[in-house]
């Protein structure tokens, strides 16, 4: 990561509206509205590249720590949601699922079933 992505990532955990406001409605205050503290946890030697085969491939994972280095981490959520910031913009692109695989496969492919609409979906 850059100081550029640190900066985003900081400020955007900083003003993201995830807590009731004084009145109690949903959303509303963020954690500098709150008077709240954050403890960051790097992550980084957990993060892998699953793209490609059934191996985890964590050669990316490699910076300034020690690779396989235990961390023990404890912590309780309180909602009903998690949250997943990024600093590199980027889109989903829908897979095409009745197309053959590019492996050589016979045979036609069945659609895949839509799931659930996004639209549609409840925070309990």
């Amino acid at each position: 990561d850059t100081t550029k992505d640190v900066e985003y990532i900081a400020k955007k955990i900083l003003t993201m509206r995830v807590f009731d406001d004084s009145d109690g409605t949903m959303w509303k205050a963020g954690v500098k509205d709150i008077g709240g503290e954050v403890l960051s946890v790097s992550q980084f030697t957990l993060m892998a590249n699953t793209t490609k085969g059934n191996k985890p491939d964590f050669h990316g994972a490699m910076g300034d720590g020690e690779f396989g280095a235990m961390m023990s981490v404890s912590l309780v959520n309180e909602g009903p949601v998690t949250l997943q910031i990024d600093s590199r913009k980027f889109e989903y692109v829908p897979i095409d699922d009745t197309k053959p695989s590019k492996k050589g496969r016979s045979g036609t492919a069945t659609p895949a079933t839509p799931g659930p609409s996004a639209e549609g979906a409840t925070l309990s």
